[in-house]
């Protein structure tokens, strides 16, 4: 299989732990504080399990500026969809226009300039 979808898949599914590990107590706002922080830690773990071999595996194709880009845009990109499905928090106009910004950024990071 080939780095870059390697390495992709592995920071999509290590977002989506951590999105569940840093935002999905918020549904749960009566459960005891330190029980939810135990929770998030246990998801995390999962997270960490999938994200540091995914920066492993990417670095040498990509660069390190490249790969923290990569998170980001998936980051964006999965909150977004758990914001919307999970939380039942819409996006506004404000918000797309935001994230559109972040991936022009995204964009003068990949692109080869001469």
């Amino acid at each position: 299989m080939p780095t870059p979808l390697i390495t992709i898949g592995l920071l999509i599914a290590s977002n989506v732990f951590m999105t569940f590990a840093w935002y999905g107590h918020l549904k749960y706002k009566s459960a005891p504080l330190l029980a939810v922080i135990a929770i998030s830690w246990g998801i995390a773990l999962f997270e960490y399990m999938l994200q540091v071999p995914a920066n492993r595996i990417g670095h040498g194709y990509f660069s390190a500026a490249e790969l923290k880009t990569i998170q980001e845009v998936i980051t964006l990109l999965v909150f977004a969809a758990f914001s919307v499905l999970y939380l039942k928090e819409p996006l506004s106009w404000n918000h797309l226009v935001g994230f559109g910004f972040i991936a022009l950024g995204a964009f003068f990071i990949f692109h080869k300039w001469v």
